[in-house]
């Protein structure tokens, strides 16, 4: 699409006065400025909707994305909007899961993009889980394939779980992919968790020892560790939840210094949102959320390659959406 100087001029000025405050600069902006313009002509031309999780790049984020969030807000979203074309930019797993609450609805992926705590388990090994736990209950952490939860009780976000856990009338309960979650979840409930093994990449990286050195430079700050991480990490935390929580959190507090033990999109949305809340620390980058660019946003909206479109066999989501009900159930009592 050709589009005036004075159309780029504006668009240019639009996404400066969001991404500086991230380190973009002007000439940075009058760059993709084309490129945003175009993706957001064609998705109101297609009825579609661009849904951004807080860990992209900040130019898909106030670029083009309709709605940012975690995985499951999103999908909701997804699900209350008159689009009928869903491009999630994200991991594969959480497209799947507006797949499963929008079955009607075309959903894309820009790029496709895998999760380690997603990789980390298959429906065969939870199958194998309920014969070695046969009087538990299967929680699952929405950071899972359709396969898994289909296979599961219920679904539950890292903001909710430990209300699940308590929801469920079993007193055993096998929690999967996280490890680390489970363990940071095991203090709070009477009730026995058995773990899986897996870990997020991103969350992992994190140490008791780094919040520790911070904690020493900048004695005012407060901690928020995703549950992600590890439990020596959120023993040396201020506070313990989900990236909504976190960013609901810095909102509401009075403290002005943070360090966010999460993937580095969450430090980037503080630092956009909220100027005048200081981020002190490092993060960590989600080499899978990373992959994703404008260029594929715009491609998957043009002429959708056949991967790009998230297909599920009906009965997955037959049974998953069962799985996630539960969730929605329990969340409301």
């Amino acid at each position: 699409m050709n589009f005036t100087d004075q159309e780029i001029a504006k668009e240019s000025t639009r996404l400066f006065e969001k991404l500086q405050h991230v380190g973009w600069s002007e000439p940075d902006c009058q760059l993709i400025a084309p490129l945003t313009l175009e993706i957001n002509q064609l998705k109101k031309k297609r009825n579609a909707v661009i849904l951004a999780h807080s860990y992209q790049t900040p130019d898909i984020m106030y670029g083009v994305a309709d709605y940012l969030g975690d995985s499951y807000a999103l999908s909701m979203r997804a699900r209350e909007t008159t689009a009928n074309i869903i491009v999630f930019s994200s991991v594969y797993f959480m497209a799947e899961t507006a797949k499963i609450l929008n079955p009607q609805k075309t959903v894309l992926v820009p790029a496709i993009a895998g999760c380690s705590l997603a990789d980390s388990i298959t429906a065969d090994d939870v199958r194998g889980l309920r014969k070695a736990h046969s009087n538990a209950a299967v929680v699952t952490y929405i950071n899972t394939t359709a396969e898994v939860k289909a296979e599961s009780d219920v679904v539950c976000t890292s903001g909710n779980a430990l209300k699940i856990i308590e929801g469920m009338r079993e007193n055993e309960i096998i929690f999967i992919p996280d490890e680390f979650m489970a363990k940071n979840l095991q203090p709070l409930t009477k009730k026995k968790l058995t773990p899986w093994k897996g870990r997020c990449i991103v969350h992992e990286e994190f140490s008791s020892e780094a919040v520790k050195e911070i904690r020493q430079e900048y004695p005012q700050a407060k901690i928020l560790a995703h549950s992600e991480c590890a439990p020596s990490v959120i023993k040396e935390a201020d506070m313990m939840g989900s990236t909504e929580q976190m960013l609901r959190y810095v909102d509401t507090s009075d403290a002005d210094v943070f360090m966010l033990a999460t993937e580095c999109g969450l430090s980037d949305r503080v630092r956009t949102e909220k100027p005048g809340k200081k981020i002190v620390g490092s993060c960590a980058l989600c080499p899978y959320m990373k992959k994703i660019m404008l260029k594929d946003i715009l491609q998957c909206l043009q002429s959708p390659r056949p991967e790009q479109i998230v297909e599920l066999p009906k009965d997955i989501i037959k049974k998953a959406q069962k799985a996630l009900n539960k969730m929605i159930k329990i969340v409301s009592l």
